[in-house]
């Protein structure tokens, strides 16, 4: 582990923040969402944009979760022939 590593303490309460607040909404407004989901036509895009902004927000928060405990991927070594 680099000691000379920034950890992102702050972008990991952010977003921590953010995924809670979109899962209380959705949570909370559950009746609308269902309406507005299922009135088809273009209305069709919003499950897909909704799933979308959930994956972005949480997949972002997880990386910044485990970045901010030092698990980063190994690094890929390069064969000298």
């Amino acid at each position: 582990m680099d000691s000379g590593t920034k950890r992102p303490y702050g972008k990991t309460l952010a977003f921590g923040v953010v995924v809670i607040g979109l899962y209380f909404l959705l949570y909370l407004k559950q009746g609308m969402v269902n309406e507005w989901f299922t009135k088809g036509g273009m209305f069709a895009f919003l499950p897909i944009a909704a799933a979308f902004l959930f994956s972005y927000v949480h997949g972002t928060f997880t990386s910044n979760f485990w970045s901010s405990l030092g698990v980063e991927a190994s690094k890929a070594k390069k064969e000298v022939k």
